[in-house]
């Protein structure tokens, strides 16, 4: 088969080699499947850095989430030979390919109706979504959710979900095409942070009261920010920092204010309480059904142009997810 390898460690672009690998073989409770579609995510970039908290092993393949049809299957295995699925890789052995495994636990079903860009791409930001407002910020109807780099692929599936557990929802955007993207996935309001200050925007859309949950997977100034804008009893979820900078989390701020800074990382839930993964996967495929979720794929690349597709996604250029489509 063919697919991406990093053979030593640093920017996607310089590190990258399209090249002939050996097909994969699925063990005991594994599914060889055929990608159809592999999304493209900020860690995809980091493993390619070095800067990942997971250090595979090089040489490596990246590719967190892939959506296809299943052509083996070992022993034990989730799914069957013609089966349409999705889920994760294991690390290091990615979907940057035409071929990859899945165990047992990250085998789900590819949800009908949904294209292959879409099932690719909903996986982990939809999960990491669900947990967020769901599991960590119990979020309730009525409440105010203020979601940051709304456009994106994690952002727009923050509003959405936000937006289904019957929030009022805003979401912050830079520029106008941007901010436009984020108008159709039925925000209540949209704050440009190019041209607009995000605290008092928030303070002003609140009635001076603020946001009681903030989704910020940008870090740096923009927790800062999350910090001054957030309500009393609100919960600021770390999401991540694709901002760069790891902000500092003053706890007297957070004892004079009354909030609370709930880390969320949602790939722990795989080891800690790997129960909840279908059970939130059945709850995303429901709101699919019912049409109150719809991943927005806002590129889609050849897998030949993954350095490009990346280098896309690491300019924050991009809304919506990008896949790449082998």
């Amino acid at each position: 088969m063919k697919g991406w390898q990093v053979h030593e460690l640093g920017e996607p672009e310089d590190v990258l080699t399209f090249e002939e690998l050996p097909d994969p073989e699925p063990g005991p409770g594994q599914v060889l499947v055929r990608v159809a579609a592999v999304a493209c995510n900020f860690p995809d970039i980091l493993l390619c850095q070095g800067r990942y908290q997971e250090k595979p092993p090089l040489p490596f393949t990246p590719g967190l989430e892939i959506a296809g049809e299943v052509v083996a299957a070992g022993e034990g295995a989730a799914a069957a030979v013609g089966d349409k699925v999705l889920g994760t890789p294991p690390m290091g052995k990615g979907g940057y390919a035409e071929l990859a495994v899945l165990d047992a636990d990250s085998t789900l079903p590819w949800p009908e109706g949904m294209s292959a860009a879409q099932a690719a791409g909903m996986f982990v930001t939809y999960q990491t979504g669900y947990c967020a407002l769901h599991q960590r910020a119990r979020l309730q109807p009525g409440e105010t959710l203020l979601v940051h780099a709304a456009a994106g692929g994690v952002g727009t599936a923050a509003v959405q979900l936000g937006k289904a557990a019957g929030a009022r929802v805003i979401g912050t955007a830079g520029g106008p095409e941007k901010c436009e993207v984020v108008r159709g996935l039925g925000v209540d309001d949209v704050i440009d942070y190019r041209s607009e200050d995000i605290v008092a925007r928030v303070k002003e859309l609140t009635g001076g009261r603020g946001a009681d949950v903030i989704y910020d997977p940008v870090g740096g100034d923009v927790f800062d920010a999350s910090r001054r804008a957030v309500a009393f009893e609100g919960r600021i979820l770390v999401i991540g920092f694709a901002g760069g900078r790891i902000a500092d989390a003053p706890t007297n701020h957070a004892l004079v204010k009354n909030y609370s800074v709930v880390g969320v990382h949602w790939g722990l839930y795989r080891k800690m309480r790997p129960e909840l993964i279908p059970q939130w996967q059945e709850a995303l495929a429901q709101l699919w059904r019912e049409r109150k979720i719809d991943p927005l794929v806002g590129a889609e690349y050849p897998l030949t142009e993954a350095k490009a597709a990346l280098k896309a996604l690491g300019s924050r250029g991009t809304t919506g997810k990008v896949v790449l489509l082998p």
